[in-house]
């Protein structure tokens, strides 16, 4: 009896262990669908479907520290536009981006999240927070 009790209660703790981590990873693919919407919506024209981009037009968002580096210069791009050329893997881009200060806090969260962990990428979230504290630095 004492044994079944045993494999019961480690069967248990695995099952709350598997659930814990899953967590997260559930709350990511939701925040990763709602990126994806808001990339097909606003991005994809400009970025294209497999995130590389127009050459010497728009850059891509597939391999570039601009999209897996600095979290805050990332959302600042999106809140604000970006008309500078930029440099990516030796090749220059120069069409300008406009401000999509238009989208709230979660869809930029969202579809910052989507493209820093999709075409490749892969690199922390984008929180709600992080957002809402760039904007009021504007």
């Amino acid at each position: 009896m004492s044994t079944k009790i045993a494999i019961l209660g480690l069967g248990l703790t695995l099952l709350s262990a598997v659930s814990i981590a899953q967590t997260p990873v559930q709350g990511k693919s939701k925040q990763m669908l709602n990126g994806k919407k808001v990339y097909d919506m606003y991005c994809q024209a400009c970025h294209q479907a497999d995130g590389n981009g127009v050459p010497r037009l728009n850059p891509p968002l597939a391999g570039t520290v601009y999209v897996t580096g600095s979290k805050t210069r990332l959302i600042d791009i999106v809140l604000k536009g970006l008309s500078d050329p930029l440099e990516i893997n030796g090749e220059e881009y120069n069409n300008p981006m406009a401000a999509h200060s238009f989208l709230t806090d979660q869809q930029i969260a969202d579809v910052l999240t989507y493209i820093r962990n999709s075409f490749g990428n892969k690199a922390d979230i984008v929180t709600v927070a992080e957002v809402k504290k760039q904007r009021a630095k504007k």
